[in-house]
């Protein structure tokens, strides 16, 4: 059993971090001194959690630390574990080491997040699109900030940037920035044709192509 000064302040930090976090969070102190592998547990705060208490037996950290070379072994932090009751537990364990880097004990967070998964999930259904891989629809401040993006979007409708447009292109940017009404914005006209390097009177005349 690592020694009792050592002890005194894993007792204490377990119980700090149980009241920190409230009942939902199971701290835990492991025996690997003693190699008992059926009553490792000498500390244990919200053992509800787990439905563990002292004097239990390990988790399968501990029976991996008890038949490992306990001078590489390392910690594990934040991965999921269940309990048989199926509570979904969010996991850290840390080893305890002496001054030549031997493990000789573990200290282990366990924290119940079964309703928030379950939460999370609710969550996701309610903001869940048709269409998950669409970037979110921008609000626009103004109509020039409107316009601006409508133009922007055009650009991406048609996949390459104004420099390497043909006719074609521009005509397909010109129909799309038509049928979302782009043209109703004041003064839209001569934005448009300054941004696509086009004149007016070849506006009107994408603008018609497009609509055939």
């Amino acid at each position: 059993m690592p020694e009792a000064s050592v002890l005194q302040f894993l007792f204490q930090l377990a119980k700090g971090i149980a009241q920190q976090f409230g009942p939902n969070c199971e701290v835990v102190v492991h025996d690997l001194i003693s190699n008992d592998a059926e009553s490792s547990i000498v500390a244990i705060e919200n053992g509800h959690v787990t439905g563990r208490k002292v004097g239990d037996g390990p988790s399968h950290v501990v029976l991996e630390a008890l038949n490992s070379d306990r001078t590489k072994l390392k910690d594990h932090v934040a991965y999921l574990t269940r309990t048989k009751d199926g509570k979904i537990l969010k996991s850290s364990t840390f080893y305890i080491r002496d001054d030549s880097g031997e493990a000789v004990g573990i200290f282990g967070i366990n924290y119940d997040i079964t309703l928030m998964l379950a939460m999370e999930n609710n969550l996701k259904q309610f903001t869940s699109t048709e269409q998950e891989t669409r970037e979110p629809e921008p609000i626009a401040r103004n109509v020039s900030d409107l316009l601006d993006e409508l133009i922007e979007q055009s650009v991406r409708v048609v996949g390459k940037p104004v420099a390497l447009m043909n006719k074609e292109d521009k005509v397909k940017a010109i129909q799309f920035l038509n049928n979302t009404g782009a043209f109703l914005i004041t003064k839209s006209g001569d934005k448009v044709c300054k941004f696509f390097g086009i004149s007016k009177y070849t506006l009107y005349s994408y603008i018609d192509e497009a609509k055939e």
